[in-house]
Parts: C-alpha cells; structure tokens; sequence
C-alpha cells in the first residue's frame, strides 16, 4: 500500500517483506521504503533523516563486496530475511562482479562507495570526478544501470562531488550511527555492545557497518540478535526507476 511519508521522499512505498516465508521468530524486514532517484540527502550526522519511525532502522554495509566476507553477511540476512543496502567500493566491483550481482540477486539494493576509498577532500576536483566516473562505470558493468546512491569515504564530503552528485540524481546516504567495526582485533561482544549503546542513543536511523571487515561478518548472527531483542524493525531501502 502506498503511504504519505515527507515531501522530502516521493514515491515512497510500504511493502511487507517475507512475513509468511519467515515466520514471527526472525528479524524480518518490516517494509520497503522506496525513494525517488534524486540529487537528495539522508543520515542526520550529516544532513535530514530518511522518514522512519523510532526503533526502525535501515542496514547498510560499506567496502564490499569481500569474497571472504560479504558471503558470512548475505548468510547472515538470510537467515533473519533482512534485506540491507551495500555500498560497494568501484575496485572490488571490477574484482568481484558475479559476488556484487548476487548481493543484489538475494533482493539488497546497491550503490557505490567510491572506487579506491580514498580521501576526497585531498584530492583535485578533477580527481574526485575521475574517482566518480570510474566508481559509476564499474557500478553500470556490474548492473547494467546507473547508481542510485553514493556514500563518501570517511563520510567526508566535498561541495565538487555533492555537486556532480546532484547533477546526476545520485542521493547521498550518510548516517545516523555506527558501530566502528574496522579494529581488527574487535570481538563481536564489543561489536554487540557498540551497536546496542549506539541504538539507545539514536533510537532509529541508518546504521553503517563494513562487509570488508572480519570481525563484523563473523558477528553478523548476534548483532541482528541485538536488533530483535531491543525490539527494532528492520527497513529497506531501495530506489525507482533502476532501468
């Protein structure tokens, strides 16, 4: 059914997910929320909320797609029926086709996270519009379509990229809490502990974590464990008009 959310959000569409397939004692994902292709931005650490209600949050996972790595996580959503977004880095695209389509084959959406991570405020604007162009490009063998979203390394943005972005109706997704998960030596009861403080703190919103990073993937089960008995709903985020 569709539902009137922000103005700031067309096209926005709640779909259940999985309830029947599913059954009550998984996390399930809660609805699907469809967002307009455009220049737009969400994540409040850095600019408006996406239009959740408290203790719905959206999983996204960065650096990707991690042949040892991204796998553990897919198993992971699976298990509970999550659906979550990857923002994928443009080299391991071009590493990792097959794994990158069948992220999106298990029914997550896709966007880019640069093509190197590197920091783009330290290089030209002729530099980040390469990095873009190259990131884009990987993301268009991949899928066949133009990226829909676009999350900055180090969430560190720059008005040239934010511009060009806008320009190309590519969305920004920042976020709303983390859990800092690239120690390597992080055990996932510190991972759990992280993401659980940081929810009570938020409350809602998007949360960052890395399908590049061991720890992470290994404690993918128990961190979606934290999410289900703290009572949070799991969104998707996906865009129209893909094509």
């Amino acid at each position: 059914m569709k539902v009137n959310l922000l103005p700031l959000v067309l096209a926005a569409i709640v779909t259940s997910s999985h309830a029947a397939e599913c059954g009550p004692d998984k996390l399930n994902t809660s609805r699907t929320l469809i967002l307009k292709r455009e220049g737009a931005a969400y994540g409040a650490e850095q600019h408006l909320p996406l239009p959740l209600e408290k203790g719905e949050v959206v999983l996204t996972f960065d650096d990707g797609p991690s042949p040892e790595n991204t796998p553990k996580v897919l198993h992971a959503l699976a298990d509970q029926c999550v659906k979550a977004t990857f923002l994928m880095q443009g080299q391991f695209l071009r590493q990792s086709p097959e794994l990158a389509r069948q992220v999106v084959s298990e029914g997550h959406s896709a966007g880019i996270h640069s093509d190197t991570h590197g920091h783009m405020s330290k290089f030209s604007p002729e530099q980040q519009l390469e990095d873009l162009a190259r990131s884009r490009a990987a993301y268009k063998a991949v899928f066949g379509s133009d990226t829909p979203v676009y999350r900055f390394p180090f969430l560190e943005e720059t008005p040239t990229l934010k511009d060009a972005l806008n320009k190309a109706n590519i969305t920004i997704a920042s976020i709303d809490l983390g859990i800092t998960d690239w120690i390597p030596e992080d055990t996932t009861e510190v991972l759990m502990q992280r993401l659980s403080d940081n929810l009570d703190k938020a409350g809602r919103g998007i949360i960052l974590m890395h399908d590049l990073n061991t720890p992470t993937a290994n404690a993918m089960p128990a961190l979606l464990k934290v999410l289900k008995d703290k009572g949070y709903k799991v969104v998707h985020l996906d865009w129209e008009n893909l094509q």
